[in-house]
C-alpha cells in the first residue's frame, strides 16, 4: 500500500485550485460537492470554470497564482497543466503545511486523488497511488457497475433503525447477525427496489418480533478455497469470508485468500502435512460444532474443491448429524485448475476419452483403485497427494497394462507464481518426482495428453525469447 486512505472533511473549510482547465474545473466541483469554499486562481479561466463561479458553487480569481493563495487553506489543488505553476503551487502548499495535489504528478503531490465512487452516504475511492489513474477509473467502473443505484438508500433506511435495533438487541454480535439478515434478505432487495415502505413495516416486524429475540444460531460454510491462485476464487467464496465470524483453515490455503475475510475474524489453523498431523479430523469437527453452537458464522475454508479429496463429504456428515444448518461452496478442484496453469487438456480428441482423479494416498493407506480400469490407454489418471507413492503408482499402472512410455506430468505449486511444471514417461516417474526434490503440493497427470505440457512450455519459452527476455 503506497499510501493511507483517509477522507477529509472540508466542510466550510477552503480549498484553492490552480488551473482555469477542465481538470481545475473537476476538481473544483468535486470539492465543492464536499462542502468545501473553493477559491479557483487562473489567468485564463475556461467556460466550465467560469459557469462554476457564475453559479456561486466557487470564487473566481482572474490572475497568476500567488503563494498567499495558500493562506487558510485546507487543501490545494494544482491543475494549471504548466510546469513552473504547478511546481510554485506544489512548493507553496508544503511550506505551509496544507496537503497538495498536482494532476498527473505524483512526484509534487503529498496525496492523490481517487477514482470515486458515489452512491451517497457512501463514498468509494479507487487509486493506484498515482501509478496508473486510467487503470483506476477502470476499476472504478467495474466496481459501479455492481453496485446497486439505491445503495445509498438502503444505508439510510438502516440508519433510520439503528438506535431501535440497538434497544431491541443488547448483545453486539447478535445485532451483527440481525444486519446481516435485514441486508441478506427481502428487507434489503425491497429497499433496493423503491418499496421502502413495505420494508419499513417488515422491519418493525422484525425487530419486534422473534427475530431480534431468537437465540444465536451458527452456520457452517465448507468452502473451497480453489488450487492456489487467489484469481480463482468465486464470489460465493469471497462472500462467505467476508460474512464469517470464525476461518477455520488447511495448511494449503495462501493468505492472500484469507486476507479477503474480514479483518476481525477469528481464525483457527488446522493444516495438515502427510505425516504431521496438527490436528486430528475428529477434533476439527469438534471444533465446527463447538463454533457454530456458539452461535457463530463458520467458514471451514479447504483448498481446492472441499468435496474431491478433501474430506468435505465427512464433514458435512457430521455437522448435519449434530443439527448445524451447513453449505457447501465449491471451488476449483486441482485437477481442472492445475492442468489449465500448465496447458494440458484433460480430455482431448483422439488421446483422452475420459479422466479419473484417484487419491495417491487413500483413508489410512487401505483403499486401493481399480488399476486395470486406470490402465487403459487414450484415458487420463490424475493423481491427488501422489509425490510420496509416485514410484508405486506408476509400478502399478505399468503392472495392469498401461505402457511405461506414456507421458506424464508433475506440477508443482500449480496457478500460483512459483508453479513449475516437469515431464517425463511414466517408468520414470518416481526418478522424475525424487530427482528434482518435489516437496508439493503437486499433481500428478499421467496420459498421452500430458504431452500437451511439454507443447505449453515451449511456446512460454518462444514468447519470452521474442519478448527480449528469458525463459528460466
Amino acid at each position: 500500500m503506497t499510501g493511507f486512505p483517509a477522507f477529509l472533511r472540508l466542510d466550510g473549510r477552503g480549498a484553492l485550485v490552480v488551473g482555469g482547465g477542465a481538470a481545475a474545473a473537476a476538481k473544483a466541483r468535486l470539492l465543492a460537492a464536499s462542502g468545501a469554499r473553493v477559491t479557483v486562481v487562473a489567468a485564463a479561466p475556461g467556460a466550465d470554470v467560469d459557469a462554476l463561479a457564475a453559479q456561486g458553487a466557487v470564487r473566481l480569481h482572474r490572475r497568476e497564482f500567488a503563494r498567499a493563495d495558500i493562506a487558510g487553506k485546507a487543501v490545494a489543488i494544482g491543475a494549471a497543466g504548466d510546469a513552473a505553476i504547478d511546481e510554485a503551487v506544489s512548493a507553496a502548499a508544503r511550506a505551509a503545511g496544507v496537503p497538495v495535489n498536482i494532476v498527473d504528478a505524483p512526484a509534487l503531490s503529498s496525496f492523490t486523488v481517487p477514482a470515486i465512487i458515489r452512491r451517497d452516504p457512501f463514498v468509494i475511492g479507487v487509486s493506484s497511488g498515482g501509478a496508473a489513474p486510467a487503470m483506476a477509473r477502470r476499476v472504478r467502473e467495474a466496481v459501479e457497475q455492481v453496485l446497486p443505484d439505491r445503495l445509498g438508500r438502503l444505508a439510510t433506511f438502516s440508519r433510520d433503525f439503528r438506535a431501535a435495533v440497538r434497544g431491541a438487541i443488547a448483545d453486539a454480535g447478535a445485532r451483527r447477525r440481525f444486519w446481516e439478515r435485514v441486508f441478506d434478505g427481502p428487507i434489503a432487495r425491497a429497499v433496493l427496489g423503491g418499496q421502502e415502505d413495505r420494508a419499513r413495516r417488515a422491519m418493525l416486524a422484525a425487530i419486534n418480533g422473534a427475530a431480534a429475540s431468537a437465540p444465536a444460531v451458527g452456520f457452517v460454510s465448507i468452502v473451497g478455497a480453489g488450487p492456489g491462485d487467489p484469481d480463482l476464487l468465486t464470489l460465493r467464496a469471497v462472500h462467505a469470508l467476508q460474512r464469517a465470524d470464525v476461518i477455520v483453515h488447511d495448511r494449503l490455503v495462501a493468505p492472500e485468500i484469507l486476507s479477503c475475510a474480514r479483518r476481525d475474524a477469528e481464525r483457527i489453523f488446522v493444516g495438515k502435512a502427510p505425516g504431521a498431523h496438527s490436528r486430528t479430523q475428529d477434533e476439527i469437527n469438534d471444533i465446527l460444532v463447538a463454533q457454530a453452537r456458539a452461535g457463530k458464522r463458520v467458514v471451514r475454508l479447504k483448498g481446492g474443491d472441499p468435496m474431491v479429496f478433501g474430506r468435505g463429504g465427512e464433514e458435512l456428515a457430521h455437522l448435519r448429524r449434530h443439527g448445524i444448518e451447513t453449505e457447501i461452496v465449491p471451488g476449483v478442484t486441482a485437477a481442472t485448475g492445475c492442468a489449465a496453469a500448465a496447458g494440458i487438456p484433460l480430455t482431448h480428441r483422439g488421446l483422452s476419452h475420459g479422466v479419473t482423479f484417484i487419491a495417491g494416498q487413500g483413508r489410512d493407506g487401505a483403499d486401493e483403485p481399480d488399476w486395470d480400469t486406470l490402465a487403459r490407454k487414450n484415458h487420463t489418471v490424475v493423481v491427488y497427494m501422489g509425490v510420496a507413492t509416485a514410484a508405486r503408482t506408476a509400478a502399478k499402472l505399468i503392472a495392469a497394462g498401461r505402457d511405461g512410455a506414456t507421458p506424464v506430468a508433475v506440477i508443482e505449486n500449480g496457478t500460483r507464481a512459483d508453479q513449475r511444471v516437469l515431464t517425463g514417461t511414466l517408468s520414470g516417474l518416481g526418478r522424475l518426482v525424487s530427482g528434482h526434490s518435489v516437496r508439493g503440493p503437486a499433481l500428478l497427470v499421467v496420459g498421452e495428453v500430458a504431452a500437451e505440457a511439454e507443447a505449453a512450455e515451449a511456446f512460454e519459452e518462444f514468447a519470452a525469447l521474442a519478448a527480449g527476455g528469458s525463459a528460466a
